[in-house]
């Protein structure tokens, strides 16, 4: 290799789509990582407890909701940056994504949105799942929610940090 070729691709030359996928990758692998840190299903269903009210505080996300067409989720958030039969990826700005998964009737069975910031834009751990949050050492927050009879679960999960990312997830349970 010689001095005048570089080691990494010039950013110059991604595009914003293959980009929101890094981002959307990189935010999949982290939630996978966190989802997955009980190792036994007897842990997992303790780590997320079943909910005597079966109402749920946090239902949708900008009028979506679990069971909508993927016509009508997309008549609400607008065109996707990636869009598929499977799952869209929207990118509303810099510091809000979120990600629709469909199964195969096209239906929304998954409602994951992203917040790259603290601020008031952001939903706060009370207004998703309610009460107050347990932070861990760094800051971190992460509750997990099943509704049984609603046949969903709900997450909240925000970093520790000066710039906080914070996840919420709607899924509906198979």
């Amino acid at each position: 290799m010689t001095a005048s070729t570089p080691l990494l691709p010039v950013a110059e030359t991604r595009s914003i789509p293959q980009c929101a996928r890094v981002v959307a990758f990189l935010v999949a692998a982290i939630s996978l990582l966190v989802f997955s840190g009980s190792n036994t299903p007897a842990q997992r269903k303790a780590a997320a407890p079943a909910v005597e009210d079966e109402s749920g505080i946090f239902k949708e996300y900008r009028g979506v909701q679990l069971g909508m067409t993927a016509d009508e989720a997309r008549k609400k958030l607008g065109s996707p940056k990636d869009k598929s039969d499977e799952q869209d990826f929207f990118i509303f700005d810099e510091k809000e994504t979120a990600q629709i998964v469909y199964d195969p009737g096209h239906k929304v069975v998954t409602i994951s949105v992203d917040f790259l910031s603290a601020g008031t834009e952001v939903p706060t751990y009370k207004q998703v799942v309610g009460g107050e949050p347990e932070a861990k050492a760094d800051g971190s927050v992460y509750k997990m929610l099943r509704f049984t009879k609603a046949g969903y679960w709900l997450s909240y999960n925000r970093t520790g940090g000066t710039v906080p990312l914070t996840t919420v997830t709607l899924q509906k349970i198979q």
